[in-house]
């Protein structure tokens, strides 16, 4: 016998600058949809979390006394999770998140994602910028001590085709340039890519490692890590 939660309902659906963005509510989940195409639900958490935990884990722990702490910029709000758990570390002494699509800051702000960052939104170290990350990144003046990227399924599986220029030599450089010395870049993918290892280190980048999370099913999710030399 069916349920009411065998079907998805459409809790808001809007025409954004990059197509159309739907937020469903599927039985106790949020889903996130993008042109049809299903990008992220309230699922899990685990490795958007792990994210954020393994850039602040490979940043230099030593820093100068009376200096904030490091500043992070996270790449894609999503539904929350790797704000939240970077609001909840007191060692992240800013934290900036770019977001392109208006829709999901403002379900974040004042709908259904609030419940789980109106916390960290309220945080005064939190900022929030509605711009594309690969712009930003190649446009920005600021820089950072670490980056955590997660704005699509990986380096080998972009939904958005201008996605892939961040996973290329060019936007590699665009990133470490963004990075203060010894800075950390932490790239979340859906699935592990050794090809993408090799394209950080001929980018520069050191320390270079992938690290898994497992899931329900399938291959495991996998954040890569590396360095920009001092």
């Amino acid at each position: 016998m069916s349920t009411p939660y065998d079907i998805p309902e459409v809790l808001d659906r809007r025409e954004g600058p990059y197509g159309e963005v739907v937020l469903r509510r599927h039985g106790g989940l949020l889903q996130i949809i993008a042109n049809g195409c299903f990008l992220m639900d309230t699922s899990d958490g685990r490795s958007e979390r792990r994210l954020v935990d393994a850039a602040l884990a490979a940043l230099d722990p030593a820093g100068a006394d009376g200096e904030p702490g490091p500043h992070v910029l996270i790449g894609g709000l999503g539904v929350g999770f790797s704000l939240a758990h970077a609001a909840a570390q007191p060692r992240w002494g800013r934290i900036t998140v770019v977001e392109r699509e208006p829709a999901v800051i403002g379900w974040h702000r004042a709908g259904p994602l609030a419940g789980l960052s109106a916390e960290a939104l309220a945080d005064p170290r939190t900022e929030i910028v509605e711009a594309d990350l690969v712009a930003f990144v190649n446009e920005t003046s600021a820089t950072f001590d670490a980056l955590c990227l997660d704005i699509d399924n990986g380096p080998d599986w972009t939904v958005t085709e201008d996605n892939g220029g961040l996973y290329s030599p060019a936007g590699l450089a665009s990133c470490a340039r963004v990075l203060r010395p010894h800075g950390v870049l932490a790239v979340w993918s859906a699935k592990p890519s050794p090809e993408f290892e090799g394209t950080l280190r001929n980018a520069g980048f050191q320390q270079v490692r992938t690290e898994e999370i497992p899931v329900a099913r399938g291959v495991p999710d996998v954040v890569h890590i590396g360095v920009r030399p001092g």
